[in-house]
């Protein structure tokens, strides 16, 4: 999953979406040293979601319809496609209008700039000034995205094709988010009730 729908399922938990937004950008163990015990937990769900995203069947049917052209970047593309319908959808899985989560997010984030990795920090204000959350509801929004990620790969990863993609499989790729998207909410709901606990 991309950033949008590691922030939903983190619920209300501001130390928590903080760690579950930076995750991919803190590498290693010792997360409590590195990041302070609240935000380490929101780093360890989103470890969570990516193991739980990997290995669920319905993902692996999204990754290879992508994988003989894009490879082991078929899983990144994934992540921004499921992004896409949660955004497009958004008013079906949580009562705020997205551009007032969005908003509300995006202060949340630069009230911990202090806790941040610098690579997030650098990123902030593109992604902010972009709308990067809310245009993941367009197609557009989708490609810029796509863009900007294959321009920064190693390698020449196409990524920046994949919205043909998307579009020439939109429903299939919908019907296989709509059947997951659930299945990870609920995990999500049952990680955070059994590991939250130790907070409080």
């Amino acid at each position: 999953m991309n950033f949008l729908a590691h922030l939903y399922l983190s619920g209300d938990n501001a130390s928590i979406m903080i760690g579950n937004f930076i995750g991919d950008f803190v590498k290693g163990k010792n997360l409590t040293e590195k990041v302070g015990p609240e935000i380490a937990k929101g780093v360890e769900l989103h470890r969570e979601i990516d193991f739980f995203t990997d290995q669920h069947p319905i993902v692996t049917q999204s990754k290879k319809r992508l994988r003989p052209k894009y490879h082991h970047y078929s899983g990144v593309i994934v992540d921004v496609f499921y992004d896409h319908y949660l955004a497009k959808n958004w008013n079906h899985y949580h009562t705020q209008l997205l551009p007032d989560y969005v908003d509300r997010v995006y202060s949340l984030i630069q009230n911990y700039s202090s806790s941040l990795p610098d690579r997030v920090n650098t990123m902030m204000p593109y992604m902010i000034k972009g709308n990067w959350l809310v245009n993941y509801a367009k197609l557009e929004g989708i490609q810029r995205a796509l863009s900007g990620m294959s321009q920064r790969t190693p390698y020449d990863s196409k990524m920046d094709e994949a919205i043909s993609d998307l579009r020439e499989n939109y429903e299939e790729f919908k019907s296989e988010f709509e059947a997951f998207f659930p299945e990870l909410k609920n995990h999500c709901t049952i990680w955070l009730a059994g590991n939250l606990a130790p907070l409080h």
